[in-house]
């Protein structure tokens, strides 16, 4: 039977990997964006687009290298969950 604690504990344990997985992701897109906004100061280049590419090439190289682990991650937890809620029916 499923209480409060065991779906507490559940939600909990999927807002952590949410954060942790959305943390690899965002983390170095936000570092190239700083660093290209000082580039754009030191020179004086107001150009929209140039914080752009960066930012979304950086963020296509995370998911690209650190993708199979989110996966994996995000599958064993997936399964994890899939293993209680049968243990919990019976």
């Amino acid at each position: 039977m499923m209480t409060a604690d065991i779906a507490g504990d559940i939600i909990a344990a999927g807002l952590h990997l949410v954060l942790i997985i959305s943390v690899v992701a965002i983390i170095p897109s936000l570092l190239t964006g700083l660093l290209v906004s000082i580039f754009q100061a030191t020179t004086q280049i107001n150009e929209q687009t140039l914080s752009f590419l960066p930012r979304l090439v950086m963020t296509m190289l995370v998911l690209i290298f650190a993708g199979k682990w989110m996966l994996t991650k995000l599958s064993d937890f997936t399964i994890n969950i899939f293993h209680q809620a049968a243990q919990l029916v019976g």
